[in-house]
């Protein structure tokens, strides 16, 4: 989709994710309107504070290992009150002057979500970073879903190399990083993961 796409019949603006903001304001319920009716097989948009942006499609290794991280916290919390959920959930950001939602690869909430089409109190984000995403997950989106009171990890994970980025409330947000060889732990839902198991695909 181009920086000049429009969606919908109210030629609502749509950019690349990365394309500078525009001038063209969109309304958080006009988004919401038109994405929660998205077509399943149409372009999911994010937005932020009135600019919305279509997201690049997924590469092999990112299904690969966005898929891993699912079912090994799918299987993890199967028996507890937490829910996981894939790419096509939200995350809903919203605070004094700032709007913003968002489609994590994995998500994890423990709380008693009412929103049909997004979370607004997930304890776990991840994220798999690609070269065309990898600055605005490690800046926009990390700034955003620090708002969220309830988030206590932001995971990043590299989809070409086993190298994992952790960035934690408990921590004031400061970086954490893992590879080969190692395990991370995931505080917020008490699982260890280990680099190697989760990259073998890249062997």
């Amino acid at each position: 989709m181009t920086n000049s796409a429009k969606l919908g019949s109210n030629n609502l603006g749509v950019f690349n994710m990365g394309a500078l903001p525009q001038t063209n304001y969109v309304s958080p319920e006009d988004y919401l309107r038109l994405e929660n009716d998205r077509a399943d097989d149409g372009t999911r948009c994010e937005y932020n504070n009135g600019q919305i942006y279509a997201m690049a499609g997924a590469s092999r290794n990112h299904n690969l290992l966005s898929g891993a991280l699912f079912v090994r916290l799918y299987t993890h919390l199967s028996n507890t009150r937490c829910q996981v959920f894939q790419s096509d959930m939200k995350v809903a950001i919203e605070t004094l002057g700032d709007m913003r939602f968002y489609y994590p690869d994995v998500q994890v909430s423990c709380e008693d979500e009412t929103d049909t089409y997004a979370n607004k109190s997930p304890c776990l984000i991840i994220e798999v970073l690609s070269v065309s995403t990898v600055q605005k997950d490690r800046s926009e989106k990390l700034s955003g879903y620090r708002l969220i009171p309830a988030l206590q990890e932001y995971v990043l994970c590299s989809q070409d190399s086993p190298y994992v980025e952790i960035y934690r409330r408990r921590n004031e947000w400061k970086l954490e990083y893992f590879t080969t060889g190692q395990v991370v732990r995931l505080e917020s839902v008490g699982l260890d993961l280990s680099v190697d198991e989760l990259y073998h695909f890249l062997k």
